[in-house]
């Protein structure tokens, strides 16, 4: 202890030089781990992009009757076919018609009135009548055209309540759905929906984020390979690009409708199938490729640090495209150099 007491300053010399030594040592290991190096290497440069979908129709349609009523008339099922303005099915138009019977008649009544008042009154204008008495009779006229005019109105309401009696189809295709298969069940608007689905409109459904959208344009093309046929690509056309971005969705994303290069007339390819379709929007073939990380660039003037022998030589290089992280080297380097990250 003497002995520490009296020489303690040689000890801590001793140690400060022995923690710097390690420090150093330290710092060598770290540098040494930062510094990576690249073999150049000469291959394809793709710039593409894949994204996730499903299986969508552009004609589709849930179809149901204005009003409740009872169901008289079923005329399709699920998997049938239909005609563009085809009838599906028809409520009990009875009522309807006894309804339309009594308001005609109303009509023509209404009609004769009408007639008979401007008969009874041809030449009020002109007669010597008081300004009292020709006020009198022109209210008196235009209350039975007023009669009329409702009478019409009611004619025609009545009319379109026996159409609506009608379920039709305003496109051709597949009957996916019936809510109600049997006639002479009473039914309200919503517990008898008719699905149709034109399968010949379908195309899938994809979504961009807000930075990938920007690289689509329509006509742009693209390999489709769908879940239930993965070993089957089609060829898809872009058609259609959102303007805003698809409502539900936790991100900002945009929906991209690709048609699909195929007829669906056998209907191998559904409604809600998945999948993946990739773009390719630049591919440069054979070109030497360097991580862009280990190009640096002072006064515009792009260089490298590359392995000469056992020392780092900064190469001066010219680069062209780059893509997804990966730059092309026009000329500086040859395949198989090696170049430092710094």
């Amino acid at each position: 202890m003497k002995i520490i007491k009296r020489f303690w300053w040689l000890f801590l010399i001793g140690f400060l030089v022995g923690g710097f030594f390690v420090w150093k040592s330290s710092q060598k290991k770290a540098e040494s781990a930062k510094i990576k190096t690249f073999t150049v290497v000469r291959e394809d440069l793709v710039d593409s992009l894949g994204l996730s979908g499903e299986i969508d129709a552009g004609e589709k349609v849930s179809l149901r009757f204005q009003t409740s009523g009872l169901l008289a008339w079923v005329g399709v099922k699920e998997g049938d076919s239909v005609k563009k303005y085809q009838t599906l099915a028809s409520l009990d138009k009875r009522d309807l018609q006894n309804r339309m019977s009594q308001l005609l008649n109303s009509y023509s009544k209404t009609r004769w009135d009408f007639e008979q008042a401007q008969d009874d009154n041809k030449d009020w204008e002109t007669a010597g009548m008081t300004d009292e008495a020709r006020t009198a009779v022109k209210r008196t006229l235009d209350k039975y055209q007023f009669d009329l005019n409702y009478s019409v109105l009611s004619v025609e309401s009545q009319d379109l309540s026996l159409k609506f009696a009608n379920l039709w189809t305003p496109i051709e295709g597949l009957v996916t759905k019936v809510d109600a298969p049997l006639a002479g069940q009473n039914i309200t608007p919503a517990t008898a929906t008719f699905e149709v689905i034109n399968p010949e409109t379908i195309y899938f459904s994809a979504t961009a984020d807000q930075t990938e959208v920007v690289k689509f344009k329509i006509g742009q093309k693209g390999i489709l390979v769908l879940d239930s046929y993965d070993e089957r690509e089609i060829q898809g056309t872009v058609t259609s690009i959102a303007f805003t971005p698809k409502a539900g969705e936790t991100g900002t994303v945009y929906e991209i409708k690709i048609a699909l290069d195929l007829s669906n007339s056998d209907y191998a390819i559904r409604m809600g199938m998945t999948g993946d379709v990739d773009f390719v929007f630049k591919e440069i073939k054979d070109v030497l490729v360097v991580p862009s990380s280990y190009i640096k660039t002072e006064k515009g003037e792009s260089y490298v640090y590359k392995a000469v022998g056992k020392e780092k030589q900064k190469t001066a290089v010219k680069v062209g495209e780059t893509v997804d992280g990966n730059s092309e080297i026009v000329s500086g380097l040859n395949e198989k150099d090696v170049i430092y990250s710094n």
